[in-house]
């Protein structure tokens, strides 16, 4: 199995990068985003736990996040490999999939960052958000506090990784077809 990590601030292109790379290395995209919406429109039993912090304002907790993520990950025993997009996010929950991984014989293959400036990122947003209908993507003020959460809590993890040999910075500015190559080169290399 090739497991990926991969990581990028809003707007930095996770999401059209996955499309492209789940099809070409027949990988399996999961995004923490899609599964906690299945989970809560589902009302799984992790969906209602899961509820409950929300509905409290709290943050889901990394071990209930990683109960989701895993038990996605168990829905796809023969896949090539995970394209993980929005998780890890934290120190505990790279520790818990490293964890995870391992008791089924797999690794986290590589991290791979998408890296762009972000005055280019919120005008993208923005764009994004006249077309989008997502409120997080129409204030400005909301998008650069997404960003400050972001550098807060995934400077840690690259340095996690970075320590493993595992991550892989990657601009992620240019067309798509020009990133999509810089980030299939990094997976070709492994």
């Amino acid at each position: 199995m090739t497991n990926i990590v991969l990581f990028g601030k809003p707007g930095a292109g996770k999401g059209t990068q996955a499309e492209f790379l789940k099809e070409k290395y027949k990988l399996t995209h999961i995004s923490t985003g899609d599964v906690f919406r299945f989970n809560l429109k589902n009302d799984t039993e992790l969906g209602k736990q899961a509820r409950v912090y929300m509905d409290a304002g709290d943050l889901v907790p990394d071990e209930l996040t990683t109960k989701m993520l895993i038990d996605e990950v168990n829905k796809h025993p023969d896949t090539n490999g995970i394209l993980f997009d929005g998780y890890p996010r934290t120190i505990s929950q790279a520790e818990a999939l490293d964890a995870f991984l391992t008791s089924i014989g797999s690794t986290v293959a590589a991290t791979i960052a998408l890296e762009a400036d972000d005055e280019i990122l919120v005008q993208r947003l923005l764009e994004r958000g006249k077309t989008s209908g997502r409120i997080d993507d129409q204030d400005e003020e909301k998008i650069r506090n997404r960003y400050q959460e972001y550098n807060e809590k995934t400077a840690p993890l690259m340095h996690y990784y970075d320590e493993q040999g595992k991550f892989f910075a990657v601009n992620g500015i240019g067309s798509i077809a020009e990133i999509t190559e810089r980030v299939s080169n990094v997976i070709d290399n492994l």
